[in-house]
């Protein structure tokens, strides 16, 4: 174990993390030049295309008689989940901060985690080689935040390789080795995926004993006893291995296929152990849930597959199963935040082949009834009576955004105009503040990072992290379409709003729906009360057509009966409601 170091990248979105472990590879030779590649650690075309990280990839590489055990993780806040994991699995972790654009607020969420875990840290300084880099004041704001001395960071250009080696030596001489927990085999599982052939592979971090192919294992919260079949460790890709032994991260093939039984978080003992678990890892709260439902309702079981097979290497999902009028059989699905929801859509499109209807993302509420009940309640069917409800609660988030001063006024009056509580602001240096807000999580789901950065012109960064609840005037909104409620388009609204989205939505399916051959009511209520109307007028044939001379009262008769009988279809009329009319509202 002495020559074993355990350890990964953390930094904000876009800082080169990726290409310092891109360094590092070719450095070591762990791989070939010739099979070097850009971000090769991100496995998904989709990671390379948007250029950021989406999940945590392992590799071993040998320095100096040195094993190292590298785990690159994502930088966006939506994946949060993800560094806390391989943080657990590590002894160290280097903190990387661009050179030109200093500390952002991901840098400071991912290091308090590291901090959270008594890991060691390694301030490097990246991208030294660009013309904006500003290396000395970039080196306060690291100095002011951990209280370290200046030559204890190091300064990297990733891309051209210039520092890597002064990085390396460094985690050799200061992350500490790993520590024996047991002596008998523990293991922490910290990541799994699937594979076609081999079924599920399990991603585990060993903290005692070693494990070989043909041990008789047990995962010990899920109860379910196994054999192993392979072991091996990342190189990145996967290199099978006689044995794993403490210290060590690696892999293991196991023959279980039910891909529920290997969840993250649960520990790898032998069969007749007594040991008991590691501590696992703090259950994740979705933030954000969306209906996922399929075009088709005979690809239903595909969805359900798809789901749960990505569930395995994305540990922070939720889902159960839903039946909507409008659409069908599907899923909601929990998820950390808008990129998670949007990242994840797109890996069903891309890896399963499924073409899907997403509705429009809401955040889950609490309400609070007469009877001390408490529910939550993410979709408005959920709502109860409301003279049952004695009071409800939504979320808000603890903020802080990372700005030129020169943008902090304009952006102090658009977080309060969304219903932003200023809490703390704070200078990173002299030019760089940090605003601290509490504020609706509601409030920053669509839109408020695009305007973050169009009123920044592009500087300000933004994390946020749950805070708590608190009381909120949540309705239920219905929608009537010819005077009948639609249960589908119901929506869930703040009571001070009601009357501007009840307006959009009866104004959108003004624009959506087919005419009938009568006119057609289209309201918005609250309570049983209407708060915003629109009509469809009706298709009018020409029944006056035919006439030909005559007195103008046999036209006037005509017109007349045409009136009434679209007056009686009108009562008794029913409407089908296409469902691109329903998408037009659900759909985001």
């Amino acid at each position: 174990m002495e020559n074993i170091r355990n350890f990964c990248i953390i930094a904000h979105i876009d800082h080169g993390k990726s290409t310092l472990a891109d360094r590092m590879l070719e450095i070591t030779g762990t791989v070939d030049k010739r099979h070097m590649k850009d971000q090769l650690l991100d496995q998904m075309d989709l990671e390379r295309e948007r250029g950021i990280t989406i999940k945590l990839q392992p590799a071993r590489m040998q320095w100096k008689d040195f094993s190292l055990n590298l785990i690159d993780t994502p930088g966006h806040v939506d994946f949060s989940y993800e560094v806390s994991r391989s943080l657990a699995a590590v002894e160290g972790a280097v903190l990387l901060v661009d050179a030109s654009q200093g500390i952002e607020a991901q840098t400071l969420a991912n290091l308090y985690l590291a901090i959270d875990q008594n890991l060691k840290i390694i301030p490097v300084i990246n991208k030294i080689d660009l013309p904006a880099a500003n290396v000395e004041k970039v080196s306060k704001e690291i100095i002011k935040l951990l209280s370290c001395k200046k030559e204890d960071i190091l300064l990297t250009s990733a891309k051209t390789g210039e520092g890597v080696e002064k990085v390396l030596d460094n985690i050799v001489a200061n992350v500490p080795q790993p520590k024996s927990k047991a002596k008998e085999l523990q293991a922490l599982i910290f990541d799994s995926s699937y594979d076609e052939y081999k079924g599920v592979i399990i991603y585990v971090r060993l903290f005692g004993g070693e494990i070989k192919k043909g041990d008789k294992i047990k995962l010990v919260a899920a109860k379910q006893e196994t054999e192993v079949l392979d072991v091996g460790y990342f190189k990145p890709e996967r290199v099978s291995d006689s044995n794993l032994s403490n210290g060590q991260i690696g892999y293991i093939v196991t023959n279980i296929k039910d891909l529920v039984k290997a969840q993250v978080g649960d520990t790898v003992i032998a069969q007749k152990s007594k040991l008991k678990a590691l501590v696992g890892y703090q259950e994740t709260k979705a933030m954000v849930y969306a209906g996922i439902f399929p075009q088709e309702g005979s690809e239903y079981n595909k969805l359900r597959e798809a789901i749960q097979k990505l569930k395995l290497s994305d540990a922070s999902l939720e889902f159960e199963p839903v039946n909507s009028q409008a659409l069908g059989f599907g899923f909601r699905c929990g998820f950390l935040g808008l990129l998670h929801l949007d990242i994840f859509q797109e890996r069903l499109k891309r890896e399963f082949n499924l073409d899907l209807i997403v509705t429009t993302p809401t955040v889950a509420y609490k309400i609070f009834l007469n009877n001390k009940e408490e529910r939550i309640i993410t979709s408005p069917a959920e709502m109860p009576n409301p003279s049952h409800i004695e009071h409800s609660e939504e979320p808000y988030m603890q903020i802080e955004v990372i700005t030129p001063e020169n943008y902090m006024g304009n952006l102090m009056s658009y977080i309060i105009e969304q219903g932003g509580i200023h809490k703390n602001t704070e200078y990173l240096d002299e030019s760089r503040v940090v605003l601290s807000y509490n504020i609706p999580l509601a409030s920053i789901l669509v839109d408020f990072y695009d305007n973050l950065k169009s009123i920044s012109s592009g500087y300000a960064s933004l994390n946020y992290d749950f805070k708590d609840y608190r009381t909120c005037q949540l309705v239920k909104m219905d929608i009537l379409v010819a005077e009948q409620p639609v249960e589908a388009l119901s929506v869930l609204v703040y009571k001070d709003k009601a009357h501007q989205i009840g307006k959009r939505i009866v104004a959108k399916l003004k624009d959506v729906l087919p005419k009938a051959q009568f006119v057609i009511k289209l309201q918005a209520a609250v309570g049983g009360k209407i708060i915003a109307a629109e009509r469809l007028s009706a298709l009018r044939k020409d029944v006056t057509a035919k006439l030909y001379g005559g007195d103008v009262t046999r036209k006037r008769k005509l017109l007349e009966k045409q009136k009434k009988g679209k007056k009686k279809m009108s009562k008794a009329g029913k409407i089908d409601i296409p469902q691109e009319a329903y998408l037009a509202v659900l759909k985001r």
